[in-house]
């Protein structure tokens, strides 16, 4: 994407507003993600590698990952489900397309290019876990006002069907997190960053999790001092257990 292109997408993201606005947030991270994928698709054409570095690209990135923003919103509300999925939507399409930039397609996942990739990006990396982990808590929290804003007769089967897959996959979704974003990072900062976003959001996760799940993270995590090798990194998986202990 020429550089012109991505100043411009980057100006129209600059929406002067004294207070915060999920939708507003939302409209702009993915506007950002979109340029992001066309730059990408770009360098992609012509057999280079992205530089998540430069200032144009990693502003897109900011746009989509925005931890401030997030956290600048007013508590969740059920209605945030109109555009917070959204959002979500494109951290998550913006986070693959770091993580697997050059895979070769095939059965199997291509370990190299995802090495590769962790490695050269392992601060972006870092940076759309700890986005992803307060956005899907506060997504969690969302859901859960959502459903119960809904009559009895509105709980159809798919709909609870659909909130337990949610339950379900997050604390699958945390545990991924834990082993590739901290076990294997390649810098303290990054590991810490992530930790940080698991321990903030522990009350959250320990009241979403099903029983089941608990008790399944609970085990995974009783092993740290062998695996975690950031000493911070540890004690806030350490504080986050104790929150799911709590309530187990």
């Amino acid at each position: 994407m020429p550089i012109v292109r991505i100043l411009l997408v980057l100006l129209a993201l600059v929406s002067p507003a004294l207070a915060q606005d999920g939708a507003r947030d939302t409209a702009a991270a993915v506007d950002a993600a979109k340029a992001f994928k066309v730059y990408v698709d770009g360098v992609a054409k012509k057999s280079g590698r992205p530089d998540m570095t430069r200032p144009d690209i990693a502003a897109l990135l900011g746009h989509v990952f925005d931890v401030d923003a997030l956290a600048a919103l007013p508590p969740a509300q059920a209605s945030d489900m109109n555009w917070l999925s959204d959002w979500m939507d494109a951290a998550q399409a913006t986070h693959k397309i770091i993580i697997f930039y050059g895979s070769k397609p095939g059965p199997q996942p291509d370990f190299t290019a995802l090495a590769r990739n962790m490695t050269e990006y392992g601060d972006q990396y870092a940076a759309a876990m700890n986005f992803m982990i307060r956005g899907m808590a506060r997504e969690a929290t969302t859901s859960k006002l959502f459903r119960a804003s809904l009559a009895p007769e509105q709980l159809t089967r798919i709909r609870e069907d659909g909130f337990a897959g949610m339950r379900r996959n997050s604390a699958t979704y945390i545990l991924t997190m834990v082993c590739s974003a901290i076990q294997n990072a390649s810098k303290p900062a990054n590991a810490r960053l992530v930790a940080a976003a698991i321990r903030d959001t522990r009350e959250v996760w320990a009241d979403f999790f099903l029983p089941q799940d608990r008790a399944r993270v609970i085990a995974e995590l009783a092993d740290l001092p062998k695996w975690a090798p950031d000493e911070v990194a540890r004690a806030d998986l350490a504080t986050f257990t104790a929150a799911l202990q709590a309530v187990n």
